[in-house]
């Protein structure tokens, strides 16, 4: 479900959706307009903020439905998340069918996911007073919520049915897996930076960016903004997200490379080929999301990929314990 959250975020990003609702109400906010009169309250309420006066001030009702769907849909979800969690915890906690590792675990997931919630109307309450989008710092922090979410599950799946591998790696592996997870976490804030500012619809070229390797805008802004324009202005950004790409794939070809020197069990070997497969089709995905100009199956399919991506190389992680 969580997984699930990440597609239908990226499809209510991609469709511009995410603004719709202008308020939240997490009780109440779960039953949908019902009628005629209903629909024409919510749709008001929009007309009061600047992306329908700025953007979208032709909309009808009917075009405004098809926004409304996307963040509903989104937000139901989350609701949805909740009670899959709560009721179930209850049911455990009262037979005592968990450890206290296991408690603290389900807590911890707990305060995750109701941070994940409010850091997704921190991030919405940024596009609803001056300007018609969402800050990309804010919908950066609340991707990153949501993938640390899915990881923290991901872990405690693996702690329970996949207790740590007694084939200890060396510390180099074991230390550049570790690193790989940190790399392509970087690259999919910089990925939040890119969908936030829109960078990606900037020199749809590849492998250049249009004439150059490096824009000259990128200088320009490092030489007025310092460093603080690479996560800012939106070539510098595209250009940064286009060069940690070559990175990870450097990286997971590095581990790849490094790990056929050492005697490591056919589990391990095997995540580290898929890891492989993994990065080249996020690689590619990425190329072609640009060149097309960021269409929604591309766009998401991309986030998805990195999502993929990044379990991938957690999953590594926990099979790749430090030796000590």
């Amino acid at each position: 479900m969580v997984a699930g959250m990440v597609l239908i975020g990226g499809i209510t990003r991609l469709t511009h959706s995410g603004l719709s609702i202008t308020e939240w109400k997490l009780i109440m906010g779960t039953i949908p307009p019902l009628n005629d009169a209903d629909w024409n309250e919510v749709f008001e309420q929009y007309q009061q903020f600047p992306e329908y006066q700025k953007v979208n001030s032709h909309f009808t009702l009917s075009e405004f439905k098809s926004i409304f769907f996307w963040e509903y849909l989104h937000r139901l979800i989350g609701r949805m998340i909740g009670m899959v969690f709560i009721i179930p915890f209850i049911i455990f906690l009262v037979r005592k069918s968990m450890d206290r590792k296991l408690i603290f675990q389900s807590l911890a997931l707990f305060g995750l996911g109701a941070l994940q919630g409010f850091l997704g109307w921190f991030m919405v309450k940024s596009g609803l007073v001056d300007r018609p989008s969402v800050s990309h710092y804010r919908l950066a922090i609340h991707l990153s919520a949501a993938f640390l979410t899915f990881c923290y599950i991901l872990w405690v799946i693996l702690s329970i049915y996949m207790p740590k591998s007694q084939d200890l790696a060396s510390k180099r592996t074991a230390i550049l897996a570790r690193v790989l997870v940190a790399v392509v976490s970087l690259q999919i804030i910089f990925g939040a930076f890119v969908a936030g500012l829109k960078a990606g619809l900037v020199f749809p070229s590849w492998p250049k960016m249009g004439a150059d390797w490096i824009p000259s805008s990128v200088m320009n802004d490092l030489q007025s903004g310092g460093i603080s324009s690479l996560f800012s202005q939106i070539v510098s950004v595209q250009f940064v997200h286009r060069t940690f790409a070559y990175v990870v794939v450097l990286l997971v070809g590095y581990l790849w490379f490094a790990a056929r020197k050492e005697a490591l069990s056919r589990y391990q070997n095997k995540i580290i080929q898929l890891l492989v497969v993994m990065v080249l089709i996020q690689f590619t995905l990425g190329v072609f999301t640009l060149l097309y100009l960021v269409p929604v199956s591309l766009g998401v399919i991309h986030q998805f990929g990195a999502l993929v991506l990044l379990s991938g190389s957690v999953v590594l992680m926990h099979a790749l314990p430090m030796k000590k």
